[in-house]
């Protein structure tokens, strides 16, 4: 018998749902929405005033969490941005794709990398169908603005993935389009945020007599941080939190919700917003710059700190203002929903790993899915805040892992003791799986995958299905270069 094959349903209110499959071809074409999608640069779970900062400051933010919807335990596909946005714009996990790291899935000290990692992918490749090819074949007119960070030697640009029009910028002048890096801006336009918004305010005003799908995906706040002048003064002078005290980063997330309130105020002023599905969400969890407590972790881990995101959904007649879903989504889940919002079929030969949220959306639902999953089979140097024991001694954000979220439970296989410390014969005692009840403990506290060993067991069974069924290569050659500091000898044992 099944010990978690309940499926989770968002509650506005407390009272017994019925569960209603969506019929997508319900939307019609004269009904089809505006798409945006509004996608942060490092913007933690915690740095939002409607989360509950005790510092940092976003009013249109909070403003549209209150009328919309809020998911709060919203997940981004991967822990760091290259992978997250090839999830996000093909619907795929990361198995799919191969993109599991910005750059190289092989970074940190290789004297402490006891597998040799899976070769990353960088970019995104033409074969992968995104949404934004999806959404233009049935008639949206398509605009990226702003980090496309999947154009390296494997990928391609945003025009030749189903994008009309993409402009990038930090603030001074057009970029060539695909560059990568991050850079600072003019001090009235810290890191582009207004000029970005404004381009694709721009192309509102000139689509408005059609639907159309605007990818706005800001550089802010990634590092380098900035924010304008007299931002940075009122944070300066603006009495420290507890949890957040960083002025500068508190003043280059304000700059980035000043820029969400244009872009709101422009929805308005062209009488666009009562057709207009919006989305905001983020890349990745916050950097060690800010703490994310109670979550554990910063980006590039796969702890909760790492993979949870501020995640809100906007739809004027759709959703309702003021409300709050606590099932699990993630970023994979955007493709199908805006091909349903769209009533658009899902293109011929795709595989979609999300689904679409429209239940939860509209008539307050369920999904059928019963776990979303995590890939990452390589390594990521510069420790998080409460990472693992073992990262933090050795100077890695994360080691090989999967991981599954389902229900309550959320466990994490780690590949470099199951593949070389026996796996699950000597579970007891290689530490190669960590599980957590995310309920009691969304701090990740407490590991009970020993005292829990038939969830333990059945959560595994399924992420091991999970592998086999995306084909998910695995770390399993040891690194002749590792040292074990624990015993001073050379190799793998």
């Amino acid at each position: 018998m099944k010990l978690l094959g309940h499926v989770l349903s968002c509650a506005v209110t407390f009272v017994i749902v019925v569960v209603i499959v969506v019929d997508q071809s319900s939307v019609q074409a004269a009904d089809r929405p505006n798409i945006v999608l509004i996608f942060a640069d490092d913007l933690g779970w915690k740095d939002v005033g409607y989360q509950g900062s005790d510092f940092i400051e976003t009013p249109n933010l909070d403003r549209l969490a209150k009328q919309g919807m809020v998911f709060t335990a919203g997940y981004a596909a991967a822990g760091n941005c290259a992978p997250s946005r090839a999830c996000l714009l093909s619907g795929n996990y990361t198995p799919r794709h191969h993109v599991y790291a910005v750059g190289s899935t092989d970074r940190g000290d290789k004297t402490q990398q006891r597998l040799i990692p899976v070769p990353n992918r960088q970019g995104l490749g033409k074969e992968h169908v995104t949404i934004a090819e999806a959404l233009q074949a049935t008639g949206y007119a398509t605009g990226h603005f702003g980090k496309w960070h999947l154009a390296g030697k494997d990928g391609a640009l945003p025009t030749e993935q189903g994008f009309d029009i993409s402009f990038d910028s930090s603030g001074e002048g057009a970029l060539k389009e695909g560059s990568e890096g991050n850079r600072t801006g003019p001090p009235s336009d810290p890191k582009g945020v207004f000029t970005l918004t404004q381009k694709a305010c721009e192309f509102f005003e000139a689509k408005r007599d059609q639907p159309f799908f605007c990818y706005l995906a800001h550089h802010a706040i990634h590092t380098p941080l900035q924010a304008r002048p007299e931002t940075l003064a009122k944070f300066e002078s603006k009495t420290p939190g507890v949890q957040h005290n960083n002025a500068m980063y508190a003043a280059c997330t304000y700059d980035l919700d000043a820029s969400v309130g244009i872009l709101l105020d422009k929805l308005d002023e062209l009488n666009l917003t009562d057709n207009t599905l919006l989305v905001f969400t983020s890349d990745n969890g916050g950097t060690q710059r800010s703490s994310q407590e109670p979550l554990r972790g910063n980006k590039g881990c796969y702890y909760e700190g790492g993979i949870r995101e501020p995640f809100i959904v906007r739809w004027p007649g759709v959703t309702q203002p003021g409300s709050q879903c606590d099932v699990p989504v993630i970023n994979v889940d955007l493709f199908p929903t805006f091909l349903a919002a769209a009533g658009s079929a899902r293109p011929d030969g795709k595989v979609l790993d999300g689904e679409s949220l429209l239940p939860l959306l509209e008539r307050n639902g369920k999904l059928h899915r019963q776990a979303i999953f995590w890939h990452f089979p390589g390594y990521l140097n510069d420790p998080v805040i409460r990472g693992r024991e073992l990262d933090v001694r050795t100077g890695f954000r994360s080691r090989p892992v999967s991981v599954i979220h389902k229900g309550e439970w959320k466990l994490h296989l780690y590949h470099e003791e199951w593949q070389l410390d026996g796996g699950r014969e000597r579970m007891e005692e290689n530490h190669a799986v960590e599980l957590y009840n995310l309920h009691d403990d969304v701090g990740e506290r407490i590991n009970v995958a020993q005292t829990k060993p038939a969830i333990r067991d059945e959560l595994l069974s399924d992420l091991l299905a999970w592998h086999r069924s995306t084909k998910a290569l695995l770390p399993h050659e040891p690194n002749p270069a590792y040292q074990s500091h624990a015993s001073g000898s050379q190799g793998n044992k």
